[in-house]
């Protein structure tokens, strides 16, 4: 931890500790019986706790299997913002999104499980698809900074651009991330995004 950065409370660390046990008794249950048997009533059993306590941590049962995607997009974002300035466009983005390589492009038999919930349950998907419209939010001021600093066009401009590279990044994203389940993680994420990057620009 920076030394700048104050150490949770215990309240906080209190929340942390529930929020992660409910995620971790939810993913268990969606895992052994399919995302769309399992109920917040029955997550909630599980977790020991009540119904309107599940709600306290989670805004919905999709939320069990996507909450932490928010905090990987401030964490794409942070990682594009540090990329060397004048950098080409693609290739800082490239760089920030395996920035969690390690945690959600790793193939393993957990993760590839978890992918295919996002192509077979409706309601997972279209929420994977909103919070993918979140990241689009985070990243394309960033990404409209660089470009105006790399030359000289105007905001509006800058804006127009970054907004279609962003989200044809993210589109591609999601493109690769079906390929790669089809595929059961025989092949890495990255070069599938790479794949799906190369064709659209081609």
């Amino acid at each position: 931890m920076n030394s700048g950065e104050a150490k949770p409370g215990l309240r906080e660390r209190t929340r942390r500790a529930i929020h992660r046990e409910i995620a971790e008794t939810g993913m268990a249950l969606f895992l052994e019986h399919g995302f769309e048997e399992i109920t917040v009533d029955q997550i909630a059993e599980a977790a020991g706790i009540s119904r309107r306590s599940f709600f306290r941590y989670f805004a919905t049962k999709e939320d069990v299997v996507l909450g932490d995607l928010i905090d990987r997009g401030h964490r794409v974002r942070t990682a594009l913002s540090e990329r060397p300035p004048g950098e080409e466009p693609w290739t800082a983005i490239r760089s920030a999104l395996l920035e969690l390589r390690d945690e959600a492009w790793a193939g393993t038999e957990t993760e590839l499980r978890i992918a295919r919930m996002l192509f077979q349950a409706p309601s997972l998907r279209a929420r994977h698809l909103e919070k993918h419209l979140a990241w689009q939010e985070m990243l394309v001021p960033e990404l409209t900074r660089r470009l105006r600093a790399a030359a000289d066009i105007d905001e509006m401009r800058a804006t127009h651009h970054a907004t279609a590279i962003i989200a044809t990044a993210l589109t591609c994203l999601d493109v690769a991330t079906e390929a790669w389940v089809h595929r059961n993680g025989t092949v890495p994420l990255e070069d599938l995004w790479d794949e799906a990057v190369t064709a659209v620009r081609s």
